[in-house]
């Protein structure tokens, strides 16, 4: 997890509290908590790792509340949601266009250096008349420790 002083934790919650309402949503501490995790987290969490962890802040939270509150995050565009083939996701509050490696053995995700969308990207025609709004790219292969 990455470390934050107390001015980021205040820049984080008052950016919070600015894209809640301009999305017309409550500012609640549930929400706050998510997003201070998740702000602060180097990792890609689950919606269940960030309902353990924030569970040790906010006992009576439940795993619905995680889940609403990751969805209204994505919603106001403080976080993305990363899908993922065998149905499960991650949310990531990193905003900037970056590159996800994924292990194929423990499935943790990790952010890739190394700038923005390839030049190539934005000639690529799908099919005829389909107008390219988002991309997603993700290299897949075995982590350090699970290539060892």
């Amino acid at each position: 997890m990455r470390s934050s002083s107390s001015s980021e934790t205040t820049t984080a919650e008052a950016t919070l509290r600015d894209a809640l309402e301009a999305n017309g949503q409550r500012f609640t501490e549930q929400r706050a908590a998510v997003y201070r995790f998740l702000h602060a987290s180097e990792g890609h969490p689950t919606a269940d790792e960030v309902f353990t962890s924030v569970r040790a802040h906010i006992s009576d939270i439940s795993l619905a509340t995680v889940y609403k509150a990751l969805e209204t995050l994505v919603s106001c565009g403080l976080a993305k949601k990363l899908p993922y083939g065998d149905d499960s996701s991650r949310y990531d509050a990193r905003m900037d266009d970056h590159f996800h490696a994924r292990c194929l053995a423990c499935g943790k995700v990790r952010d890739v250096g190394g700038g923005s969308v390839p030049r190539s990207l934005p000639t690529i025609e799908p099919a005829e008349g389909f107008r390219i709004e988002a991309y997603h790219l993700e290299v897949v292969g075995y982590c350090a420790d699970c290539a060892a």
